[in-house]
């Protein structure tokens, strides 16, 4: 059982983490997450629980976060945490920040008098730190000391305490200044990332009995018939069954260019009605519609995070009590040693733990990972998680599957060869009513071709046989009709067509009646998308494919691929993934792309699953870690650049933070730093590092 609860008004990711611990420690839970672009707690219920889950939940979350206010997931209630992040809130911050101020001024002018000086430095920090000091004691009381309340309480109250009335006073009004514009920075790239997947409709206009009611999506059933007006977004997948129009695709698809639908075509939900009324027949309830999916797919991928979320989460879980325990030894150890003041050193302990806090690393590095998702999402490619977008990174090898994946997967008829008195008419004619019940795009190829009408009571005991072909009786002869495979299992005597192609083979009561070579062309930025691919440094370009080995090097030599596996059942392909997997090398990562559906057990297998060309399927959705919205390859050359680029930018934040307070941790041991540079490397960095993370969302 899965229960989701919106954390409403949590921004410190550091306290996520720390409710997210303790929930999963719960007895009963067997997976607990939280989404910070969402402020969603997710829970995964052990079968059988009957405890009361959201009272626990409420106690951890006010343990750590007493303001957080937590709430049973609503759809409408979750969209507006997103989209208003309370306003009335900032107004009440800057009022406190600028009372504050003024009072720090006032005291830095009024020299004349000592005592009323302190007095307006104490009324300045009080006004500021309240509810700094409030979190600090509150925290302490239930055993969780080591926050950046404590550290900021304990830095300023021992400038305080030392003499040090303005820096103590001005440290805590720099302060909150900082966690003011980190704050907004964090809500601002959380409204970035959330606008890239405000793809959800807000209504359907369902017709009933000839009159059309606005009414939620979530109510519309399968079978009603929907009617989308120009402008507005389609709420439901269905079949247009009236009218005709041009629909913006690029929020499910990255594609700029409108697509045409026409009755019987397929309308899915998320695409915008540019022009022209259409009349769909819903098809699929809201809950497993295209835009559901896809909205729950990128907001859960913040469940799966990378391997350096981890290790970040894990590194600030030590590194802030390691810096408390050095600025205690720092604080008495040289004054006892040395025989020094310990005013000075207690001074320099301080400006150590103002420089603790791990919050640059501890927000940007999430936001970097879900704004590389985002970013992605945007051009029509749906990863499940950081994880993957970290994989992306360290791909050696790439096997893809043929059909629809590099070539189009669109085939047409290219030579038909009759035998043993069959004409081309007659063997053409028993090739599409025993294709009729299939759904390959050989079959429809084939039917095409035929274009004729095709009573489906002429053919009996249809039946498919796999990897080889299909058995049938029509008007009372039995049809075997596949490929070289087929015909040898029966022991029937038949000619090998030479053509470069894929050839179905004929025969009618065991007679061999003549061949059909069926082409199918190769996707246009195929050879540009491999081309690219060794460019990037992917030194292993395979092709596995159920296409005769013939057909399968001839494309192999044409797209210059390394190597090539033709003729391979399903299960052939499995085993060869499997071999190509153990010899791969171990630091590297090794990705298949495929059509999600007849490939599913080879993308669960391969390190990153790639479905190719998954408009409106489902099954490749489920199957696949990384989801290309569109037929072209050339998107897994956008999903690598955007992996690197998030790679890159999430290195930067890392060295960029830790190395700015190695510097001012030295200088501060060593007297060279006050608070006010220590200030400048805490919410200072961490707010650089969250401005540098929202470039990801920029990217091109």
């Amino acid at each position: 059982m899965v229960k989701e609860y919106i954390l409403e008004g949590l921004c410190c990711q550091n306290c996520a983490n720390k409710i997210e611990a303790s929930v999963k420690s719960l007895e009963g839970i067997s997976h607990a997450n939280i989404n910070m672009i969402t402020t969603t707690l997710k829970l995964e219920l052990n079968d059988g629980y009957y405890g009361n889950i959201s009272e626990e939940v409420k106690d951890i979350v006010c343990k750590y976060e007493p303001d957080v206010n937590v709430l049973e997931k609503d759809e409408d209630i979750k969209r507006s945490v997103i989209k208003n992040e309370s306003i009335l809130e900032s107004k009440k911050e800057i009022f406190q920040i600028a009372i504050g101020a003024s009072i720090f001024i006032i005291g830095l002018l009024f020299k004349t008098n000592p005592t009323i000086q302190l007095l307006l430095y104490l009324l300045s920090y009080f006004i500021l730190g309240f509810e700094v000091l409030q979190r600090a004691f509150k925290n302490i009381l239930k055993g969780q000391i080591f926050d950046e309340n404590f550290l900021m309480c304990l830095a300023t109250v021992g400038a305080f305490a030392i003499g040090e009335y303005a820096e103590a006073s001005g440290v805590m009004l720099f302060y909150q200044i900082g966690e003011f514009f980190q704050e907004m920075a964090v809500k601002k790239s959380r409204q970035s990332i959330a606008s890239l997947m405000d793809i959800r409709p807000d209504y359907a206009n369902i017709k009933i009995n000839g009159e059309i009611k606005k009414v939620s999506p979530d109510s519309v059933m399968i079978g009603n018939k929907i009617i989308v007006k120009p402008g507005e977004k389609i709420p439901l997948d269905g079949i247009v069954v009236e009218g005709e129009a041009r629909l913006d695709t690029k929020a499910i698809t990255g594609e700029f260019v409108p697509r045409k639908v026409k009755v019987n075509d397929l309308a899915l939900s998320g695409c915008i009605n540019e022009d022209g009324v259409i009349t769909i027949e819903v098809t699929k309830t809201f809950g497993e519609s295209t835009v559901s999916k896809i909205i729950d797919l990128v907001q859960n991928s913040a469940s799966k995070k990378s391997v350096t979320e981890n290790f970040i989460t894990t590194f600030s879980k030590y590194y802030t009590p390691a810096v408390v325990i050095l600025a205690s030894i720092l604080a008495f150890l040289p004054p006892i040693v040395l025989g020094q003041p310990f005013k000075d050193w207690i001074n320099r302990s301080l400006v150590f733990l103002v420089i603790s806090c791990p919050c640059a690393l501890v927000l940007s590095i999430p936001l970097g990972f879900f704004g590389g998702i985002g970013s992605a999402s945007r051009k029509g490619i749906l990863v499940k998680g950081g994880n993957y977008l970290e994989a992306l990174n360290k791909l050696d090898t790439i096997v893809f599957d043929k059909t629809g994946t590099l070539t189009e997967g669109v085939f047409k008829v290219k030579n038909i060869i009759p035998e043993n008195s069959c004409s081309k008419d007659e063997l053409i004619e028993i090739a599409a009513l025993a294709e009729y019940y299939s759904n390959h795009p050989i079959a429809v190829s084939i039917r095409e071709y035929y274009g004729k009408n095709i009573h489906k009571e002429d053919i009996k005991n249809y039946k498919e046989i796999s990897g080889f072909g299909i058995s049938v009786n029509i008007r009372g002869k039995n049809v075997l009709i596949g490929n070289d495979k087929l015909m040898k299992e029966n022991g029937i005597s038949y000619t090998e067509c030479k053509d470069i192609g894929t050839k179905i083979y004929c025969a009618l009561d065991g007679e061999y009646i003549g061949s059909i070579t069926i082409s199918d062309e190769i996707k246009k930025d195929s050879k540009s998308t491999i081309s690219s691919l060794k460019n990037m440094g992917i030194t292993n370009t395979i092709m596995l494919t159920g296409d005769n080995v013939e057909i399968a090097e001839a494309i192999g030599k044409e797209l210059k691929l390394d190597k090539v596996y033709g003729g391979l059942l399903p299960e052939g392909k499995l085993k060869k993934l499997e071999t190509l997997y153990e010899n791969r090398n171990s630091k590297q990562k090794l990705a298949f792309v495929g059509d999600g559906i007849n490939d599913a057990p080879v993308l669960k297998r391969a390190d990153i699953g790639i479905a190719m060309g998954a408009l409106g399927s489902d099954a490749a959705i489920e199957a696949a870690d990384v989801v290309l919205m569109t037929d072209e390859p050339s998107k897994i050359i956008d999903a690598i650049k955007i992996a690197k680029y998030t790679k890159r930018i999430v290195w930067q934040n890392i060295i960029f933070a830790l190395g700015i307070k190695a510097i001012f941790l030295i200088l501060g041991a060593f007297g060279y730093a006050t608070m006010w540079e220590a200030v400048f490397a805490d919410v200072g960095v961490a707010l650089i590092a969250i401005l540098n993370s929202m470039r990801i969302l920029q990217m091109k």
